[in-house]
């Protein structure tokens, strides 16, 4: 990706290491400073940040910020291995006409009508995670970490049952989303991940092949077989975004909610006593806990305005989605909870033709989980200090490590 065209080190703000711990207090600092700044984050990466409301909205759905980086930036010359380019030919860094065609593969099974029929299903696995929980706090200290136990078991669980895919391989998957989208350590980590999932999904592809079953691995197999409308990398590129996309969104909502939650007893209290809120709670629950930081990555080709600011030609640039759900000019008093708001609008899922594919599955798995958990175990609570809580060394994954608690 040589010839980007990032602003100068000496002309950004740079974030320091405590950035992964606190990327609010950043962001509504640099939302202060102007709609459009340039910072370089702890990896060293440069961006321009957009963090207004107003400015986020715009440019997500703005086609002068593209994503086909591999097309449009890397040029003829780059030959990337097969892993490389199996994590990097996804519908979520493709511009049109790629990105509509690959996109409307996967539409016809994420139907509200076909997400709502999952529901009986859903409150099963949860019925069954919330039973093991309750039974390992009894056996042990009656402290369970809920992200271990229930965040995040629940939508990969989901989500691998939707695909296809065998769900006593979750814990993999979890190891390998978090080193691909970890912005710490070694680049090594992250290719080694990416390099597991790429041989998994390959021998997955094989034997799906070999034995056609009633789910969404065996209709893109059958899409790329039959007519050409996908071809071999983007099919395995596909599979590793509906799989990390399609579970870690939701683990942080039910962990981050969840805190947010136990945080603020007043609302709930309100929630408990007023389930019909639930709902919209899930709602406020996305804007006020926001699982992503921001969106992924754009970049332009071109000098574009955006709110007074001109981004040069070739620069990397952010929408930040968790500042604009928080920007005051939008949502009135946007930092305090309120479970009865009508945060209607919010930007966590996204906005413009990249707007989360898995919205419906995400908000219904939110629902039940957090019905659910709240009406199973009336005494829960936090079983640490909630300054002592570690959020992931994550730009883009705004989710905790462990979240410790009591059942009560």
């Amino acid at each position: 990706m040589d010839g980007v065209t990032d602003a100068a080190v000496s002309e950004v703000e740079q974030f320091g290491p405590d950035y992964f711990q606190d990327p609010l207090g950043y962001f509504e600092r640099v939302r202060d400073e102007g709609p459009v700044v340039p910072v370089q984050l702890p990896d060293g990466g440069q961006y321009w940040l957009i963090t207004r409301y107003p400015d986020v909205r715009a440019a997500l759905a703005d086609p002068r910020l593209h994503k086909d980086y591999v097309r449009k930036l890397a040029g003829p010359d780059w030959q990337p291995d097969p892993m490389t380019m199996f994590l990097n030919v996804h519908m979520l860094v493709a511009d049109p006409p790629d990105h509509t065609r690959l996109r409307k593969l996967v539409t016809r099974v994420f139907t509200a009508r076909r997400i709502a029929g999952l529901r009986p299903r859903i409150e099963a696995i949860t019925a069954s995670l919330l039973d093991a929980m309750a039974d390992r706090a009894e056996a042990g200290s009656g402290e369970v970490d809920l992200i271990e136990s229930f965040a995040f078991p629940l939508p990969v669980t989901v989500i691998c049952e939707l695909l296809g895919v065998p769900a006593g391989d979750q814990e993999d998957f979890k190891v390998w989303s978090h080193a691909i989208l970890s912005s710490v350590g070694s680049q090594a980590d992250g290719v080694a991940a990416g390099t597991a999932m790429y041989h998994y999904f390959t021998k997955l592809v094989a034997a799906k092949r070999a034995t056609r079953a009633d789910d969404l691995i065996s209709a893109l197999v059958d899409a790329r077989d039959s007519d050409d409308s996908l071809d071999e990398r983007e099919l395995l590129a596909m599979l590793f975004l509906l799989l990390v996309a399609g579970h870690e969104t939701t683990a942080n909502l039910i962990a981050t909610g969840t805190l947010a939650l136990l945080t603020n007893p007043a609302e709930l209290a309100r929630l408990r006593s007023e389930p019909g809120l639930l709902p919209g709670a899930v709602e406020e629950l996305l804007r006020y806990s926001n699982p992503l930081n921001h969106a992924t990555e754009r970049f332009t080709l071109e000098p574009v305005e955006i709110g007074g600011v001109t981004i040069p030609a070739r620069s990397w640039v952010l929408c930040v989605t968790s500042s604009a759900n928080r920007d005051p000019g939008r949502f009135a008093d946007p930092d305090r909870l309120d479970v009865g708001r009508d945060a209607g609008g919010h930007v966590a899922f996204g906005h413009g033709i990249h707007y989360c594919l898995g919205a419906p599955l995400a908000r219904l798995e939110g629902e039940i989980a957090f019905g659910a958990l709240l009406s199973r175990f009336p005494g829960l609570s936090l079983a640490v200090d909630p300054a002592t809580l570690r959020w992931r060394p994550s730009s883009l994954i705004h989710g905790l490590e462990t979240l410790p608690v009591r059942l009560g």
